[in-house]
């Protein structure tokens, strides 16, 4: 799952989530995130990028979108909305990660959905904030053929939990979870009606390359929550950290990496396509045809980490040339860069020319001005489950 730190365009005041006050009370440095008012850091973004890499930290994603679909139709309906195919969601709570395309075949959103019910007339769906008015656009228009009802569920909240010790301090915080928790595997979710109330859900999911769960709750239970977990030394994090965490992970974030004038196939989301089947989902078609004329053309692309070891940092929209200089120079671009805690050297996510080999010379023109400093290109991701992946 991805969302996008693309700045709150009209003049209304930015939304606040159920745990506004707990970031004040826990110096949370606020600001206008995709119409959200949320921390960028507690103090220290480095802090809480560690915490999470070695031990624990919590994320507000309240601002998340969380719809409920049901009726007859709801597995028909997903099936046509979404590239990845529902029909793989055989047990109670199994999740799948899904582009949502449009006709010409880019991507209007990457989501989650749950199966909420064993019929597979009731999922849920987890989505981005910053899409919210074009994904329930598109929602709604697909749903004009079928036998379905949506319901956005605004008055829940959600924070995701995160880091190698995060499910046993969870447990530690919730003791009549741990047996749920305990059988959870990754990209699965259990309903805690039965323990909690209703309203409680939490899913072995997250957004930062650490195992951990994300937990929806009603608004008014956030807060108490929140202070739950804090006390029992889980660490609050902010956006910076989340970014850090999910550049060293290989996550796209939406609007960066991906948006509507990209395929999944140039942002290394081609796993998520289910074209095994004749299934006639929103942009199919196009998306295949695009495919294909871009191998014929050349033009086909793909997706890489860059690794800089020298001074400087590798920024979003900077070039990225290949054998500069020669017959054969080609060029791409940088889609998220940072510098990398872990790593202590700047690395970014970039999209270049899918031809692109070992033996290939790449470099990027730091400050624009010709003077050119080699990176290494490297399979994402930079850092999983607190390890760096590459020799």
């Amino acid at each position: 799952m991805t969302d996008t730190h693309t700045q709150n365009t009209n003049d209304q005041a930015p939304q606040r989530t159920p745990l506004f006050q707990s970031h004040v009370d826990s110096d949370g440095k606020l600001v206008d995130f995709s119409g959200w008012e949320l921390p960028i850091n507690y103090g220290s973004q480095i802090e809480e990028h560690e915490a999470v890499r070695s031990d624990a930290g919590m994320f507000d994603v309240s601002h998340m979108v969380i719809v409920d679909v049901k009726g007859a139709d709801s597995k028909a309906w997903l099936q046509k909305l979404l590239a990845n195919d529902v029909s793989k969601l055989k047990i109670v709570g199994k999740a799948l990660y899904s582009p949502m395309l449009n006709e010409q075949g880019g991507i209007i959103d990457d989501l989650i959905v749950y199966l909420s019910n064993s019929d597979g007339t009731a999922y849920r769906i987890v989505s981005n904030a910053a899409t919210h008015d074009k994904d329930m656009a598109q929602f709604e228009k697909v749903a004009e053929d079928f036998d379905v009802e949506l319901t956005e569920r605004t008055e829940l909240a959600m924070l995701a939990v995160q880091g190698p010790n995060a499910v046993e301090k969870l447990a530690q915080v919730k003791p009549s979870w741990a047996d749920t928790l305990a059988g959870l595997t990754p990209f699965v979710g259990a309903d805690l009606t039965d323990i909690e109330g209703s309203n409680w859900f939490v899913a072995r999911t997250g957004y930062t390359g650490e195992d951990g769960v994300e937990v929806i709750m009603h608004g008014d239970d956030a807060p108490a929550f929140f202070e739950q977990l804090k006390a029992n030394g889980i660490k609050p994090a902010g956006l910076g950290a989340r970014d850090t965490l999910r550049m060293e992970a290989g996550m796209n974030l939406y609007g960066h990496d991906m948006d509507e004038t990209i395929s999944p196939y140039d942002c290394n989301m081609g796993w998520t396509l289910a074209l095994k089947d004749d299934r006639d989902f929103v942009g199919r078609d196009a998306l295949v045809n695009k495919r294909k004329q871009a191998k014929d053309d050349n033009t086909a692309m793909k997706q890489v980490g860059l690794l800089m070891t020298t001074r400087g940092v590798l920024r979003e929209g900077m070039a990225v040339t290949i054998n500069q200089g020669t017959d054969n120079e080609q060029t791409g671009v940088i889609t998220s860069g940072t510098f990398s805690p872990s790593l202590k050297n700047s690395i970014a996510i970039a999209r270049v020319p899918a031809g692109l080999s070992d033996d290939d010379h790449v470099q990027i023109d730091l400050r624009g001005k010709g003077k050119f400093v080699d990176v290494r290109v490297l399979k994402l991701p930079f850092v999983r489950n607190g390890k760096q992946q590459f020799d």
